[in-house]
């Protein structure tokens, strides 16, 4: 992909399912940034190895992590709320991202690279990964996504990555409106893990031994304090559409960043509420199942080891 189709993707933004139509190229009289609060200048939070994604990611020398400014999807009650309501990050070429993911390949020995919330920046990621290739770097590619997805910009996605990580956050559209802004969320989203199904299959991860994964798709959830309903029906809906051989990661690392106005979501989910999902899930049948059970005292102590801090030069604990 050439720097004129990088340009055209951003006259008339609709790389996310909002569709906000703005013209995104900086500099011009009416250049504008986008619902998710960027102009087409690529920006970026953090880059380098990270270690706690699920463990056919992570590997033994970990995920080769691209942490993007801005977000299409705005959760109130999001966990990189730093850089996705507060954008931070800074600015660099497609050159300069090329340079830092050469780096972090050849002397952090990552396992992949993991492109985080890349949506709004499409564009630079489909061009990045094929100038990986290029270079001959045949590490896979994943894109970490919160399941709000353009079909249009999957389809082109398809050959610029091997391994997708798709949120299901909501079943309940009430909720993922109240929270999120998208009361479309749950059919938008449904449509976009079965294309995603559709071009890769399923998650290797779990029948390669030890060995880091390759390719397909990987569902995650993370569980809400208080909407314990809205979980129960998404694993049921997931279910339902894909049937029990569907990996899923269930998340139970949900920390209150923000007061929020949604009183529920300003504590942590208690045992008993993992505990209902947990069995949830596995009276449902599914066989490939990643579980990251509660921090033992989490809830008490008032912290988690994954929450980042992107006012670090490593974030991560």
């Amino acid at each position: 992909m050439n720097s004129l189709d990088i340009i055209h993707f951003y006259e008339n933004c609709r790389l996310c399912p909002r569709h906000c139509g703005v013209n995104r190229i900086s500099g011009g009289v009416k250049s504008q940034v986008g619902y998710c609060g960027e102009t087409d200048q690529l920006r970026v939070a953090y880059i380098g190895p990270h270690f706690g994604e699920e463990p056919p990611i992570t590997g033994k020398h970990g995920s080769g992590t691209v942490f993007f400014t801005g977000c299409p999807l705005k959760c109130s009650f999001c966990q990189n709320y730093q850089i996705s309501h507060q954008l931070m990050g800074r600015h660099m070429s497609l050159k300069e991202l090329l340079q830092e993911l050469e780096k972090m390949i050849l002397e952090d020995h990552v396992h992949n690279i993991n492109f985080v919330t890349p949506d709004h920046f499409f564009p630079h990621v489909f061009s990045a990964a094929s100038l990986l290739r290029e270079k001959t770097f045949d590490l896979p590619i994943i894109y970490n996504l919160s399941g709000y997805e353009s079909l249009e910009l999957l389809k082109i996605a398809e050959d610029f990555v091997d391994i997708y990580l798709p949120d299901f956050k909501y079943s309940d559209s009430s909720l993922a409106a109240a929270l999120s802004k998208c009361p479309d969320y749950p059919v938008v989203a449904l449509e976009a893990i079965a294309e995603m199904v559709k071009q890769k299959g399923l998650f290797d991860g779990f029948f390669k031994g030890n060995a880091p994964a390759n390719k397909g798709v990987l569902v995650r959830h993370l569980i809400l304090p208080g909407k314990i309903k809205n979980s129960m029906d998404a694993l049921t809906t997931l279910f339902v559409e894909f049937g029990s051989g569907l990996p899923l990661s269930l998340m139970s690392q949900y920390v209150p960043v923000i007061s929020n106005r949604d009183r529920d979501l300003n504590r942590f989910i208690s045992e008993d509420e993992f505990e209902q999902v947990y069995c949830h899930a596995r009276a449902l049948g599914f066989e490939h199942l990643f579980v990251q059970f509660p921090e033992k005292g989490s809830a008490e102590q008032g912290g988690t080891s994954f929450l980042p801090d992107f006012t670090k030069d490593q974030p991560f604990e």
